[in-house]
């Protein structure tokens, strides 16, 4: 975690508290180092900004190394209805891509 790049961001989302990108920014800032904080900016995220599609890859990943396998196969899957229904291709085959793997373990 840059803490630097934190404090910075912290700062945007004072200025802009609604902007998806940088709760995004945020919790991937914190995904390495602490864990639940992550997982409280991406939750935050899916509930205020559901099409933000991007989210639905890191916060099942994390679901899934959490244990939370049910709320992991959920985000998944929703994910991947709302990358179809975009059309954003590279979105829809990264999740199509870590479903896959989630349900053969």
């Amino acid at each position: 975690m840059n803490k630097q790049r934190l404090a910075l961001l912290n700062q945007y989302l004072e200025e802009s508290p609604d902007d998806p990108f940088t709760i995004y920014a945020i919790a991937m800032e914190y995904l390495d180092e602490d864990t639940q904080k992550a997982l409280g900016y991406f939750e935050l995220l899916i509930e205020n900004h559901p099409d933000y599609i991007a989210t639905y890859y890191h916060l099942a990943n994390l679901y899934r190394d959490l244990g939370y396998t049910d709320k992991a196969r959920i985000t998944y899957e929703t994910g991947i209805e709302k990358a179809s229904k975009t059309q954003d291709a590279l979105v829809l085959r990264e999740l199509k891509n870590a479903y896959d793997e989630f349900m053969m373990d």
